[in-house]
């Protein structure tokens, strides 16, 4: 040890902390506790550990499951109600804030929390439980800070009224961002809704099954389906159809491969060009019927049907 280092060793102090007081410490900055480190390199990796505890599939049990994974993962504009056991309080879940902040509460006490955040941890089920926790606790008129994530608190399951389905919208904008009677004399609430919708792609929920979500990214339309089953038999069902040649949805639809996110998978189909969410919604109803037979056949999978399955496969994207 160098005579700096030995010096710097003999006048620190070390001091126990509470981890709840930490949250608002910057990675790069000493750490509180005195140990002369960086909190990253300190308490800090403490925090870091427990909030990556990384929870499979963390909407499980929730009524539109699917739906929510869609609305953190794919959609850019959308609001869900859920209903609180305790108080029968509705709280507003939406795809996405302004700035990406976790929470809001309005001036007319309404609770909005956000599903598109900066900051989570391993378990989006907790990190959506403990900003709802801070809103009750939020002045009117006033965000959420992301601090409040990370501190210990119930997961949604624990909060809301499982027993109540959950009343999803997609919206063609963020709108809803703006509440009733909201002053604007800058123009700049206006100049930032005009941004964040130019942004968004346009995005259609099916109406004849749940959670299938058709959009256009430029001029390329898809249709991104978000399916409760393990990702083993959905692939094996998939694999059935594929190598049957029922995959395609529409003539000239391809099945381009899915993504894993929040522990289901997500099949995305590319579209013919001047397909509207309207064309697919009888095939989508056709396809999950076939699709249900295929997840109730048993029988081992023939050489074309594993091919199929490794093609799948290998066109697979992970969303974490």
């Amino acid at each position: 040890m160098g005579k700096k280092s030995r010096q710097r060793a003999k006048n620190t102090t070390t001091v126990t902390l509470d981890p709840a007081d930490l949250v608002d410490v910057g990675p790069r900055e000493p750490c509180p506790c005195g140990s002369g480190k960086r909190f990253k390199q300190c308490h800090g990796k403490e925090i870091a550990a427990a909030a990556d505890t990384w929870v499979v599939r963390p909407f499980e049990g929730l009524p539109a499951e699917c739906d929510l994974i869609a609305f953190r993962e794919i959609v850019p504009a959308g609001t869900a109600q859920v209903v609180l056991k305790e108080s029968g309080k509705t709280v507003n879940l939406v795809t996405l804030l302004p700035m990406a902040m976790p929470g809001l509460v309005r001036d007319d006490e309404s609770i909005w929390i956000g599903l598109q955040t900066h900051a989570s941890s391993g378990d989006p089920s907790r990190d959506l439980g403990h900003a709802i926790t801070a809103a009750l606790s939020t002045e009117p008129g006033n965000p959420i800070q992301v601090g409040d994530l990370m501190k210990d608190g119930p997961r949604l399951q624990d909060l809301i009224d499982t027993s109540k389905p959950i009343e999803v919208k997609v919206h063609e904008g963020f709108d809803f961002w703006v509440g009733e009677n909201v002053e604007d004399p800058t123009g700049e609430v206006a100049a930032g809704l005009e941004r964040a919708n130019a942004a968004a792609a346009p995005t259609v929920r099916l109406e004849s099954v749940d959670a299938a979500y058709w959009t256009q990214i430029g001029d390329r339309i898809y249709l991104r389906w978000v399916l409760p089953h393990t990702e083993d038999t959905v692939l094996d069902a998939l694999a059935r159809l594929h190598a049957a040649g029922q995959s395609p949805l529409v003539e000239d639809s391809r099945l381009i491969g899915s993504f894993r996110a929040l522990g289901v998978l997500a099949p995305v189909w590319e579209l013919p060009t001047g397909t509207e969410a309207a064309d697919v919604e009888k095939p989508a109803a056709d396809f999950a019927a076939a699709l249900e037979k295929a997840l109730a056949t048993t029988t081992p999978l023939t050489t074309e049907e594993r091919a199929a399955r490794a093609g799948l496969a290998s066109r697979q994207l992970t969303i974490r």
